[in-house]
């Protein structure tokens, strides 16, 4: 809410939605916003209790959905794709847009992870990252006021987003000129 205050660069469309905590729900509207938009990058967030950082989550994983979620459902297979790859990792370089955020000196501690926790976050990157080949994101951040507030975050995602865009687009420059010789 507070990075839709925020906004983006004037040359982004920033759609904010809600996603609930349903896996069903998950299966039905990632597809179906990647549908309606065609976004260049998809960047979740999702609150976790154990972050005491923001963290960029590098893959998504497709086995190991055990939890049930907020209508008691679980997936009989407990993964998010039947025959889907194990993990799926983002196009971005999630080391580099750690190193350029925490340069930035923004109050706020940037860390990796490669494990976003085989629950609903997890399920739904998973399921964003086998939906756009890659072209998604997702960012844990801790709860409100453990220890940050709503504006650090609010300013850690702008620059983080900011960051990952820029660094797509650097990345797609350099496939496109590969390709041209």
């Amino acid at each position: 809410q507070e990075l839709e205050k925020l906004g983006l660069r004037d040359d982004v469309d920033l759609h904010v939605y809600e996603v609930p905590v349903e896996y069903q729900t998950v299966q039905r509207l990632i597809p179906a916003l990647w549908k309606k938009h065609s976004p260049q990058l998809v960047v979740h967030v999702g609150v976790s209790g154990m972050a005491t950082t923001v963290t960029l989550e590098k893959c998504g994983h497709n086995v190991g959905y055990k939890g049930l979620d907020n209508c008691r459902f679980c997936p009989g297979s407990q993964c998010c794709v039947e025959g889907g790859p194990e993990s799926i990792d983002s196009i971005i370089d999630m080391d580099t847009v750690c190193r350029r955020v925490s340069a930035l000196g923004l109050d706020v501690t940037v860390t990796i992870s490669k494990d976003a926790g085989r629950y609903l976050c997890d399920f739904t990157y998973y399921t964003s990252l086998y939906q756009s080949r890659g072209r998604s994101a997702f960012v844990h951040v801790p709860p409100l006021g453990k220890p940050y507030t709503a504006e650090q975050l609010g300013r850690a995602l702008q620059a983080i987003i900011e960051e990952m865009l820029d660094v797509l687009e650097h990345s797609e420059d350099k496939i496109n000129c590969q390709h041209e010789h």
